[in-house]
This record gives C-alpha cells, structure tokens and sequence, in this order.
C-alpha cells in the first residue's frame, strides 16, 4: 500500500512538473509574440581557445507572417564570406523549421536537412539548431525549480524535443522579469553538458503598448573545445514590417 501511494505522490509530482513546464514556456511565448518585424545590424565573433577573435559583420532582418516567422541573416564582412546568407522559416506547430544557406562562391542555395542542423553555422559554435526557432509546440517542456543567476530570479526547466534533434535536451534558465532564458545549458545525446550559453545586455523595446525584452548578447561556450562565439546585436529596431517577399529562396541569390 505505501508503494502504491509513493508511486502516485511520485506521479502526481511529475505531472505538476510537466504542466507547470508548460505554463511558463507559453508565458515566454506570449511575451515575444506580437513583435511585427525586426532589423539589426549583427556581430558574430569567433574565439578560438587562446583568445583569438575573428570578427564577422552582418545584416539581419525578422518579420511575423501567417503561421511562421521568417529570417534572414546576411554576411558583409570580411570578404571571405561577404554575400553568404541564412533564411530561416520557423513554423507555429510541430512541423520541422526551413532552413537555406545561400554561398555565393557556388552561387547555389544548400537545403540545411534535419542531419545537417546539428553541424556549426560558419565555423561558430552555434549550430544550424541553435539558429532555428524555439516554437514551443515542438518541445516538450519540465520545470525542475527556482532558482538565481547573477542575483536575477530564475525557473529552471529542461526542454527536449519531440522530433530529431541533436540533443538530448537543453536545460533553460528563464529570467522571471524578462521572460526569457538568461542561461542555457546543452547536452548531448550521451546527456553529456557540451555547451553553454549566456544571455546578457538585455534592452526594452515598445510595440504598440507592449513592452518586450531582447538580449542584445549571446555567448556560447562549447566545454569540450573551450571555443566561444557570440553574436551581437546592434541597431536594433523591433516593430518594424518587414517585406515577406525579401525572405524567400528566390532572395537569396
């Protein structure tokens, strides 16, 4: 008898975790929704082990439209890879993101297939996956508990996908101000922590009446090789529309 009920406590316990999981994931969602458009002008710095940075400038731009949000992030310095692109479409349901690499020294545009997204964006340590978009539709989502970083309240939950993926899951750190993950840890499919990101330079931006966070930063930090990048964010203008028709596959060439 109190095994039956250690196993209902123990069910009942999970079942709290998981919905909770999900109540807060749908809060973070309806935070970023509504955000009509987005352009920048972005940094993506390379860090190799012994602190050698490798600067790369470009362009990005992001727009809502019915039933999925596109993006498209456009290389202009330095030379060696001025004029290489990435479009995202990021669906509203459980169907797998788009996504297409436009290289100009081939002139052709390269499907990013469900085996490639777990491979490095431009020798980064962020991968096509990390790139993609977070619809919560395609994750299944578990609170673990409170907690702090840098003195900042905090709900602690694992993410793990429901389709392929190239991990096993991602622990978040979700800022209760901000409602967003101000920390991310990575595991792989061996529930290895490989990788760790960090969100910082967090700005407020109106839309409409809305107020809406975005971290201006984010670090990656990949355990196993000590590399870091980080994307910056500059420039940065939220409500803005955006032209459907500059993020398609026939723009990118």
């Amino acid at each position: 008898m109190k095994i039956v009920k250690l196993l209902l406590m123990l069910l009942t316990l999970s079942v709290f975790a998981n919905d909770k999981g999900l109540e807060i994931a749908r809060k973070m969602d309806q935070a970023n929704k509504g955000y009509i458009g987005d352009t920048s002008t972005m940094e993506l710095v390379l860090v190799d082990s012994s602190g050698v940075e490798i600067i790369r400038e470009m362009l990005g731009a992001s727009g809502e439209f019915d039933g999925v949000d596109k993006s498209l992030m456009e290389f202009k310095k330095p030379l060696d890879v001025k004029g290489t692109k990435l479009l995202t479409w990021t669906w509203k349901n459980e169907k797998d993101d788009d996504q297409w690499l436009y290289l100009p020294s081939l002139k052709r545009v390269k499907k990013i297939n469900s085996r490639s997204k777990g491979s490095s964006f431009m020798g980064s340590e962020f991968s096509f996956e990390d790139i993609g978009g977070q619809t919560i539709e395609k994750y299944n989502y578990k609170y673990l508990r409170d907690d702090k970083v840098g003195g900042q309240k905090v709900w602690v939950l694992e993410r793990v996908a429901k389709a392929k993926s190239s991990y096993s899951k991602v622990v978040l750190y979700v800022s209760q101000k901000y409602l967003a993950p101000v920390k991310s840890e990575y595991y792989n499919k061996r529930n290895e922590h490989i990788k760790t990101s960090t969100m910082d330079d967090f700005k407020s931006y109106t839309v409409g009446k809305r107020k809406m966070w975005r971290a201006n930063k984010i670090l990656m930090l990949n355990l196993n090789n000590k590399k870091q990048s980080i994307f910056k964010w500059k420039n940065r203008v939220i409500g803005k529309t955006v032209n459907e028709n500059d993020l398609t596959k026939r723009k990118l060439k």
